[in-house]
């Protein structure tokens, strides 16, 4: 750190943050104190922010003790202006006279300018009054007050470490009411009892060297990676891994400042009941890892991170999480075995107590729907219609269940286990279980057939009732995760290679529904199409398919099955990417213009048939020659979706079509050779757009 250049650091010390917000919360104080700076006009060579259960740190590095001196300009009336134009630009300048205004020729006339020097300010005082600022905006989720205090702030806040090139900043943050003022200090407390007494640091090194010798890690990626790294070594002394749960190692790093991990046992007689539900449990009440055998296996032990170092290595707090996990499983196993004494199909008919939507009735409505459409999507892909009938009427009778009510999260995954427990076919059982699948972009997607018919079922059914009563996604509100739906069944489409209707399917959704108040069908579908393309436009992106081809291809209208057009999009863009494609793309544009522009300037179209009769330059007949064998050799291409085959007779054109423009005047003096020009330029626009409406493609 330079002498001229200082460094700011500030500590917000207060009771526990829950962890869920201080990642958030982090980001938001580095970015409010950096746009407060920015609009002070300082600039900083670094920012970093840190969060710990008790506090949020900031520390920014590089910053001038002053800010600079401003020279504001402001332009006036010109000189001579009436004298009420005069007298209210004085006055917006804060100005008396005009004595006190510089005359300038513009060069459009002379002016008055008023001209303020504005002396930088010491960076100190900025900084104090931007740090009560910054604490005032906080955009916490969920804040409270405490005692007597009128401001609102995440929990009780203790202390504020304000320093300024080592010394403390002149300020303090009003709590109101009775509680006063937290005045900036340079002291803070350590972990709460490993090292609970207050001490003072000088700067961001020393800040952060004092804490680690106070029991806090400061930086949560490394409490991140060192959970991690001592939950793997313990794993591995007991010849065993780590269950990777990203989600919950991001929790837990928000709960501990000095993390230990311990291992523990779970009494071998829970281990019968599915993996899913202990680790669900063990997750979500007590935040432990699991750890899998050399099969992969769940194995009878677990780790937990306790958040300070005990005399006896840590066995009573093992103990005393073994004791609570006794209870909690003791829970999950119970309502285990209560679920096996009903079957499922049993519990299908519970379904009607639960509502889907007010207005799309019931999950056992639902349930209704999904076995026809299942069934239809089944025959139609080669799949066991039977087995996705079967599965569709089962897939949400876990919702009724004792554990899925305790962990949704586990929802079809528990059918699964009680379809196989009754001795349902497998493939009805997986059904169940994949029926929600995909839930995202890295979640797995069915290839099982009849788990692919119910979950495309699933999903249709959701998007045409949603859509049909007009409740559409909007901006970035998706209430009923109708994207993730769209998305999913452009994954099992697309990953499964399935040659599917979608408005057909669409339609056959629709008709399932017996609802009143519902939009047309073919509305409907309509309006899902144009909803899909979005959609597979961000699939196709990741991809690294240009969106604008996606376009080009769904406007030549009528195009539903996926698989036949991503492989037309996939050859349209090799085709585009090519010299001869760039070099057609741009005389279709050249010819579309020019067609367009002079069809509005003759009030009419040139889209009827070339006159052959009238083609008199050897350019012109060659063209026109090209374009017709071009027509006929993409036809029967086209048919066999030869895309890449189509793309290739498409790419022949470009030598005539270069010719033409070279040597072919279009608007000639002969009215009926410039008609029939412009006729051939039309057809290049036509012959080109039967593979893809190519003005929608940019460049």
């Amino acid at each position: 750190m330079s002498v001229n250049m200082p460094e700011l650091l500030i500590e917000f010390f207060s009771e526990e943050i829950p962890a869920r917000m201080q990642a958030r919360a982090a980001d938001d104080l580095k970015r409010l104190v950096t746009e407060k700076l920015a609009a002070n006009g300082l600039t900083f060579a670094s920012a970093e922010a840190h969060s710990t259960p008790r506090r949020l740190a900031l520390v920014i590095d590089g910053l001038p003790e002053r800010t600079a001196d401003v020279r504001e300009e402001k332009k006036g009336p010109r000189v001579g202006s009436p004298e009420q134009a005069v007298a209210g630009f004085l006055k917006s300048a804060g100005l008396t006279s005009l004595d006190q205004c510089e005359q300038r020729d513009t060069g459009k006339g002379v002016f008055y300018f008023a001209v303020a020097e504005k002396k930088g300010r010491a960076t100190a005082e900025v900084l104090a009054e931007i740090i009560p600022a910054v604490m005032g905006d906080f955009p916490w989720p969920k804040s409270m007050r405490w005692g007597t205090g009128t401001v609102r702030w995440v929990r009780p806040l203790h202390s504020i470490i304000a320093l300024f090139g080592g010394a403390v900043l002149e300020g303090s943050f009003d709590l109101g009411g009775a509680q006063g003022k937290l005045v900036f200090g340079n002291s803070t407390r350590g972990h709460r009892f490993l090292s609970p007494d207050a001490f003072t640091v000088t700067d961001f090194a020393d800040y952060k060297a004092k804490l680690r010798d106070a029991h806090v890690v400061l930086d949560r990626a490394e409490r991140k990676a060192k959970i991690k790294a001592d939950a793997e070594a313990l794993a591995a002394t007991e010849g065993l891994t780590l269950s990777p749960d990203d989600g919950l190692l991001e929790e837990v790093a928000g709960l501990v400042e000095w993390p230990v991990a311990l291992v523990g046992t779970i009494d071998e007689k829970f281990m019968d009941v599915p993996s899913e539900v202990l680790i669900t449990s063990m997750r979500t009440h007590q935040k432990y890892f699991a750890l899998l055998d050399k099969a992969g296996k769940m194995a009878p032990r677990f780790v937990v991170v306790a958040n300070t170092v005990t005399a006896d290595g840590g066995k009573a707090i093992v103990a005393g999480n073994e004791r609570v996990l006794r209870a909690r499983l003791s829970d999950a196993k119970f309502f285990w075995d209560q679920d096996r004494k009903t079957k499922l199909e049993d519990r299908v008919s519970k379904l009607g107590a639960i509502t889907f939507h007010a207005k799309l009735g019931t999950v056992a409505e639902k349930v209704t729907r999904v076995q026809v459409l299942a069934a239809e999507i089944a025959r139609a892909i080669g799949a066991d219609a039977d087995a996705a009938t079967r599965a569709a009427l089962l897939s949400k009778a876990d919702l009724v269940t004792e554990v899925v009510g305790e962990f949704p999260e586990v929802q079809g995954i528990m059918g699964r286990y009680y379809a196989l427990g009754e001795g349902e076919n497998p493939a009805v059982a997986e059904a169940i279980a994949e029926h929600y699948k995909p839930l995202g972009p890295s979640d797995s997607c069915p290839t099982a057939p009849v788990s692919v018919s119910v979950a495309l079922a699933d999903k249709l059914d959701t998007l045409v009732g949603f859509f049909a009563i007009d409740e559409k996604p909007t901006g970035s509100k998706d209430p009923y995760a109708l994207r993730r739906a769209a998305l999913g069944i452009i994954r099992l489409i697309l990953e499964n290679g399935l040659r599917l209707n979608l408005t057909q399917l669409f339609k056959a959704a629709h008709g399932a529904y017996t609802v009143s108040g519902f939009a047309a069908a073919d509305g409907v579908a309509t309006d899902l199409m144009a909803f899909f393309a979005d959609r597979l436009k961000v699939t196709l992106r990741d991809q690294g398919v240009r969106h604008d081809l996606v376009d080009a291809v769904f406007a030549l209208g009528g195009e539903d099955d996926l698989v036949r057009l991503l492989a037309r999009v996939k050859a349209l863009q090799t085709f585009v990417g090519s010299e001869e494609g760039a070099n057609l793309l741009a005389a279709y544009k050249r010819a579309s213009n020019i067609v367009r522009i002079e069809e509005k300037k003759d009030g009419k179209a040139y889209d009827q048939p070339v006159d052959p009769a009238l083609l008199t330059l050897t350019e012109e007949k060659d063209l026109y020659g090209a374009l017709s064998g071009a027509g006929e050799t993409a036809r029967p291409l086209l048919a066999k979706e030869d895309f890449t085959g189509t793309m290739a007779a498409l790419a022949r054109l470009r030598g005539p079509v270069d010719a033409f423009f070279d040597k072919v005047t279009v608007n000639a003096e002969q009215a009926d050779l410039r008609a029939n020009r412009l006729r051939l330029l039309s057809q290049i626009r036509a012959t080109l757009n039967a593979v893809a409406d190519f003005s929608r493609i940019e460049g």
